[in-house]
């Protein structure tokens, strides 16, 4: 009985051997094999009391607050070739009872400006403040000169300012970099 059943089994084994669909293999399509990784990094925070805006030894308003954060991972050699777009996020929460300007100046080791963006933070009260969302992206040919930044210097500036000014501009930021490998 063994014999009857395992006589099908051979010849549809068989059929299946010789007729089988073989595909040929192109292993020049390899080259062709893109990885796009893509990594959220926070960037820049702070915390800018109204008080940083006057200064109580002299009674004079101080117009800008600038302050500078290292991004040294922007000048790594397989980086610049890799980085196909940069996606800056900003977000503010502003209490206090004026507007701002904000810039960011990317600055090379020599401090040459290699790219520059800014943006309009709104009034905001104690009671409610509020939020300023900005995003920029960077891609083409300023994504080069992006990466040859390895410092950042955000300037805040307030039209006027006086010993009564109350409240906080928070900043919270992150990049998305869309990497190519």
């Amino acid at each position: 009985m063994n014999k009857i059943l395992s006589l099908p089994i051979l010849v549809v084994s068989a059929c299946l051997f010789f007729t089988a669909c073989v595909q040929d293999t192109n292993f020049d399509q390899a080259e062709d094999i893109a990885l796009t990784p893509i990594v959220e990094l926070d960037l820049i925070y702070f915390d800018l009391h109204a008080d940083r805006f006057f200064d109580t030894i002299t009674s004079n308003p101080i117009f800008t607050v600038r302050d500078t954060t290292e991004i040294r991972f922007l000048d790594d050699g397989s980086l610049q070739e890799s980085l196909k777009r940069a996606e800056f996020y900003f977000k503010f929460a502003n209490s206090i009872s004026r507007n701002f300007q904000v810039d960011f100046q990317f600055l090379s080791e020599f401090n040459d400006t290699t790219y520059v963006a800014g943006t309009f933070v709104e009034q905001g009260t104690l009671a409610s403040p509020v939020i300023t969302e900005f995003t920029e992206d960077v891609e083409g040919e300023d994504i080069l000169k992006l990466t040859q930044a390895n410092k950042v210097v955000v300037s805040v500036t307030i039209p006027s300012s006086d010993e009564n000014l109350e409240g906080t501009l928070n900043l919270k930021s992150k990049t998305t970099y869309f990497l190519e490998y």
